[in-house]
């Protein structure tokens, strides 16, 4: 392969790798002694900015009492430790996907964070943390068609898995070459507006936070996601799972909470999503889910077993997206075909009910589930 080929590719989604095996990940939580979750404290919260390749997140979730589901997402990208892009990307889904929905992708200039790496400021965005930790407020002035102003206000303890929430890789555990890791608010109160041309659409809902860093090359971490954030009158469960590459045995790492107003039900490393039904997409072949199942479990503080089960059509599709769609197509056909990396994230938004069984005690509670299925090798 030329060599600007190979450069191109490999910035862009990493060559292959060669086979480590399973034994090259160290999964979150599988440490011996690690407990299954702890919780967040502000220390936590903080951005890490690596010098390195790796691309690190904040995403703010709404499931807004007006019927809108909206997306809020910061993208912190290094490549090679020589460069850093920044985007801040709006999404609103509109209710029962009725008309199109709102898009917005703006990269960001003078980009910084506060002292204590705990907020993060951009001309024309600001996405504040508070004094003590509880409440994020998210602004947002770089795009006249989304003119966002949004707090979320945790009302559930925040958590990560295991001791400290990281998936390692590398074959020796004590020098690793990559790493995943993920926290989580799982349950907030979302208030505020995105401001469009057609006018404001209120935020007021429920909400989630998620802040995701993966050290190393996307393409390398995981070939495949499942993501579910759901929440329903008492209820908030999320989970979070993918797929390695089979350079690291195709390993599958999950991470899974409930939490109910005040309190963590359950948290850590089990439960897992299946597609139940699904049905081949035409333009890149992979198998796009139309329903699927979710499952939690875990023990409450108190020693009660816990297991919960969502299922169901996945209904319309309220998105495909192309992640690769803005690389120029002379490497996007390289890297599909020399590396097998063709991403797409399929996005669904819709009523489902959970049943949530702590001891003898059983629940079911209806409230919206929004999904991505990513197919990313």
């Amino acid at each position: 392969m030329f060599s600007w080929a190979k450069s191109a590719l490999s910035a862009v989604a990493g060559t292959e790798e060669p086979i480590y095996g399973p034994e090259a990940i160290q999964p979150v939580g599988k440490n011996a002694g690690d407990p299954s979750f702890t919780e967040l404290t502000k220390e936590d919260l903080k951005w890490q900015a690596l010098n390195y390749t790796n691309v690190e997140t904040q995403t703010f979730y709404v499931n807004a009492d007006s019927g809108h589901t909206g997306i809020f997402q910061v993208i912190y990208n290094n490549i090679f430790g020589a460069r850093t892009t920044v985007q801040f990307n709006t999404k609103i889904f509109y209710p029962n996907n009725e008309k199109p929905f709102l898009w917005s992708s703006d990269p960001l200039s003078n980009h910084g964070f506060d002292e204590g790496h705990f907020s993060f400021h951009a001309d024309g965005v600001s996405i504040q943390l508070n004094e003590d930790g509880s409440a994020y407020t998210v602004k947002a002035a770089v795009n006249n068609s989304s003119l966002v102003n949004v707090t979320f206000t945790r009302t559930a303890p925040g958590f990560q898995a295991g001791k400290t929430g990281t998936s390692n890789y590398g074959t020796n555990p004590k020098e690793p070459w990559g790493s995943m890791h993920h926290h989580f608010w799982p349950r907030c109160k979302a208030e505020g507006s995105v401001i469009t041309r057609e006018g404001e659409i209120k935020i007021d809902g429920q909400g989630m936070f998620s802040h995701a860093l993966q050290g190393m090359k996307p393409h390398h971490a995981a070939a495949r996601w499942n993501f579910v954030n759901f929440q329903s009158p008492s209820y908030s469960a999320i989970l979070m799972e993918f797929k390695t590459p089979p350079s690291y045995g195709s390993t599958t790492v999950c991470v899974s909470g409930i939490a109910t107003d005040g309190k963590l039900l359950i948290a850590g490393i089990n439960g897992g999503a299946k597609h139940t039904e699904t049905k081949q997409d035409t333009d890149n072949d992979w198998p796009e889910p139309t329903s699927a199942s979710y499952h939690w479990e875990g023990k409450t503080d108190d020693g009660k077993e816990v297991t919960a089960e969502l299922a169901g059509s996945l209904g319309t599709k309220y998105d495909r997206v192309d992640v690769m769609a803005e690389v120029p197509g002379f490497i996007k056909t390289i890297v599909a075909s020399a590396a097998g990396t063709k991403p797409y994230i399929y996005q669904f938004a819709s009523k489902l009910t959970i049943k949530v069984k702590a001891g003898d005690e059983i629940k079911e509670e209806e409230g919206v589930l929004f999904t991505e299925a990513t197919f990313i090798s």
